[in-house]
């Protein structure tokens, strides 16, 4: 056992060396990040490629180890066959990170490389077998796998936002795996993460707030593909009933960053490669903590999910259960105090019911279209917009349409004032009346006028771009 903390004792001194002479090299060769005054709030440019010392000392703690004169060197020479096997994968995930921190890709060439670093992983044996218990199929097991490694590497890269958070979260996760293998009497498990937590120990003593060298992306990376790899095989050791339950909670700070980046980017249609300042850290800044507060606040979270990982990994599943709803109500609850205004409206939209009037008037849009291709005449489509427009709220339609002239009352008014929806068709305009205050199906008004616009203007042809929907607002009821 003394090799275990010979292997985390050499990375810790290796990192604490290495970290300052790398940060000087970077500095001096003007491979720097630039502040912007947005996502990046450091106050001068500062090293970005901390994954250069990290990975020398995690990788230089083994070459010591191996060839020291202690009795344990065989035991690390043969006791580690799966973490040789991930070293390449490893190797191309940190090659990635380092171009990105060099000279910039684009987010899918980076997703591409992740991609296959992770194919290389699974090849080399790293696979998701179960799920909460749920034994996986082959077939299933593969994308799963695929998933989570590339997902374990991006949600560290997300939350490098504030000194110290990436590499502190990636350190409790690591010494949360460590106990956990040694629990279990996974050696080789032990003495792959031991030198891990030693170097991320040892850098985070210059990227802890304020940080003089930042891990970029060739560190974060680096460290959510291991700690993906490695979570894998702590479960595959673990009771079955674990599962990737323990691992998940164990990684549950930058997942659950993640996780919530992607609905938040959803539910605003914005793109989920694109960066923004929506993140868990960025949200305690906003409330006015320091980005030593933030980091330090964060690193409890990491803490109280790690206690809750190893309390279920120590039960062997028996109160997994409960430990599950514990910790799923104390992120929700976290989540929650953060504010997010996406998951409140959409939350509110979705119990009041809102996302159902949402969907009724979206189908009935559908309907619409379907029915005005359906017809063949001008009367026919006549009826159908006069059943229509009913429907949607509308209290008079009138249609000039190739010198044919059309119109009807659909609803009386009570002399309430009115607005006017008037689109321009082929040889005359449909002007449709509808009261202020009207609740039926408002969010479906543009929809409605794009469709009436694209089956009165010739066949259908999108080409009339040149001729808008316009409104005007009148304050009588519409003529009889």
């Amino acid at each position: 056992m003394y090799s275990v903390a010979v292997l985390g004792f050499v990375s810790f001194v290796l990192a604490l060396i290495l970290t300052p002479v790398c940060r000087n090299l970077f500095r001096r060769l003007g491979v720097l990040d630039q502040p912007d005054g947005l996502r990046k709030l450091h106050a001068s440019p500062v090293p970005r490629i901390g994954g250069v010392p990290l990975m020398a000392a995690y990788i230089g703690a083994f070459a010591v180890l191996l060839v020291s004169p202690l009795a344990a060197t065989r035991l690390v020479g043969t006791g580690l066959p799966i973490a040789w096997k991930i070293l390449p994968g490893a190797a191309l995930v940190f090659a990635i990170g380092l171009l990105d921190d060099l000279r910039g890709l684009k987010p899918w060439h980076k997703f591409a490389g992740q991609v296959v670093a992770a194919a290389v992983a699974i090849w080399a044996g790293v696979h998701v077998t179960s799920v909460g218990g749920v034994l996986m199929p082959p077939w299933l097991s593969l994308p799963i796998t695929l998933v989570w490694l590339v997902g374990c590497s991006n949600a560290f890269n997300l939350i490098d936002g504030v000194d110290g958070l990436a590499a502190g979260a990636g350190f409790f996760a690591t010494v949360t795996i460590l106990l956990g293998a040694l629990l279990t009497k996974n050696v080789a498990l032990s003495l792959a993460m031991v030198p891990l937590a030693g170097a991320l120990l040892g850098f985070l003593r210059y990227n802890f707030n304020p940080a003089s060298i930042f891990l970029g992306d060739s560190g974060s990376l680096t460290i959510g593909f291991l700690l993906g790899c490695y979570g894998v095989l702590w479960s595959e050791k673990a009771a079955t009933i674990l599962g990737m339950t323990a691992p998940l909670m164990a990684l549950a700070l930058p997942l659950l960053d993640t996780a919530v980046a992607i609905a938040r980017r959803f539910l605003r249609e914005q793109p989920i490669m694109t960066g923004d300042t929506g993140h868990i850290h960025h949200r305690l800044l906003a409330r006015g903590m320091t980005p030593r507060k933030t980091a330090l606040v964060l690193y409890a979270a990491c803490g109280i999910a790690a206690s809750l990982s190893l309390l279920g990994s120590i039960s062997h599943g028996q109160y997994m259960g409960l430990v599950m709803l514990v910790f799923c109500a104390a992120a929700w609850i976290g989540v929650q105090h953060l504010g997010y205004v996406e998951f409140g409206v959409a939350g509110r939209m979705f119990m009041g019911g809102a996302f159902r009037r949402h969907l009724s008037n979206e189908l009935a849009v559908r309907s619409f279209d379907e029915a005005l291709t359906a017809s063949s005449t001008a009367d026919e489509r006549w009826a159908v917009i006069c059943e229509a427009c009913r429907q949607f709220g509308f209290t008079h339609a009138e249609l000039h349409l190739n010198g044919q002239h059309f119109e009807k009352a659909l609803a009386d008014t009570n002399g309430d004032p009115v607005w006017n929806l008037e689109i321009p068709v082929d040889g005359g305009q449909l002007r449709l009346t509808r009261r202020f205050g009207e609740s039926r199906m408002p969010t479906v008004l543009a929809p409605i006028a794009e469709t009436l616009h694209k089956h009165l203007c010739g066949n259908g042809a999108a080409s009339h771009t040149d001729s808008d929907a316009a409104t005007s607002v009148g304050s009588s009821p519409a003529a009889p």
